[in-house]
């Protein structure tokens, strides 16, 4: 997919991409012209290899929000089918940064819940650019509670800087909601796989985060808080210099929480991102999805929620120190 937005890094690969529409226009089917035609283009693939094969966490963090980045109304158009939208929490309204909704994908019938940040201005406003209200987690754990009603599975697609950070977002018990999902998550009797296809950020990524299977986009982030926040705890300002030193310590990249054990699988993406190839990301988001509900098909059900439970449990590393008292360490 062309895109318009550069990002710093990618400066020598809009470069040469340049160079080879300029060769490809003035070509005209000559031999020589084609011989130089291949030439650079091996040189773009193996830039592009070099260069997002060795991003930095901080680089990471600025491709998982690229604006042309596939959201989860592009992966319902490319890999569900029949989706039908489930609207409200049946208290306070309809959350669009969080959507639910029956749809096919393959021969499963599932529950799809995801967050949707919009593109245009008007988008982002209506979704709050993807930063989900307590009514959206209410929505979401809903949809989940009939999805295990009716044995369906539940999908559930990441991409959020976090919860809503309002005061009325707090005063509705922002908190709590997302800690109860938390809990009801751990012990749905359906299984539950969760993708971080954008940003993971915080609680609003946890609010539909806790899965028989999680896994992540090769270039997508999952955190605690994002890089930003972070540089204003620690350094008390965000800046070109303390966002890519937070980034870095958060390890927040696919690679770091796959070593970690956070996360089952990482997802790769197309050469240069998610965002140059939306139907390539998108067959393989599919073939993963698929992978996943089949091994979890057959599971019994109190076979699966004890796994879930282990999977979570399993997560950060004890030391004891000389005084023989624990000490935590690790994943956080």
């Amino acid at each position: 997919m062309a895109t318009q937005k550069r990002l710093p890094f990618e400066k020598e690969i809009f470069e040469l991409e340049e160079l080879l529409a300029r060769l490809e226009a003035g070509a005209n089917g000559q031999a020589g012209g084609s011989e130089e035609i291949r030439r650079i283009r091996r040189e773009l693939v193996s830039l592009k290899k070099k260069i997002y094969g060795n991003l930095t966490a901080w680089q990471t963090v600025l491709v998982a929000r690229h604006e042309d980045r596939p959201q989860t109304v592009d992966y319902v158009d490319l890999v569900f089918e029949d989706f039908v939208e489930l609207h409200g929490d049946r208290a306070i309204g309809d959350d669009r940064a969080l959507r639910c909704g029956f749809a096919r994908l393959g021969d499963f019938r599932v529950v799809l819940i995801g967050h949707q940040k919009g593109r245009t201005l008007k988008e982002r406003q209506e979704c709050f650019y993807g930063c989900a209200h307590p009514e959206g987690y209410r929505k979401a754990l809903k949809n989940m509670r009939m999805a295990a009603k009716f044995r369906l599975p539940v999908v559930c697609l990441i991409d959020t800087p976090g919860a809503f950070p309002g005061i009325g977002a707090e005063e509705r018990g922002q908190a709590q909601l997302i800690a109860v999902n938390l809990l009801e998550m751990s012990r749905l009797e359906t299984p539950v796989v969760c993708v971080v296809i954008g940003e993971g950020g915080s609680g609003g990524a946890l609010g539909v985060g806790i899965g028989d299977r999680v896994a992540m986009l090769e270039h997508a982030y999952y955190s605690v808080i994002s890089p930003e926040g972070c540089a204003g705890i620690l350094w008390k300002e965000a800046t070109e210099t303390t966002k890519p030193m937070a980034a870095e310590a958060l390890r927040l990249t696919s690679r770091d929480l796959a070593r970690l054990g956070v996360i089952d699988d990482v997802i790769p993406e197309p050469l240069g991102g998610a965002h140059r190839d939306q139907r390539e990301m998108a067959t393989t988001l599919k073939s993963y999805l698929l992978r996943y509900l089949r091994e979890l098909r057959n599971v019994p059900v109190e076979d699966l929620l004890d796994a879930r439970y282990q999977k979570f449990r399993r997560m950060g590393v004890f030391e004891v120190g000389a005084a023989g008292k624990g000490v935590a360490e690790g994943t956080g």
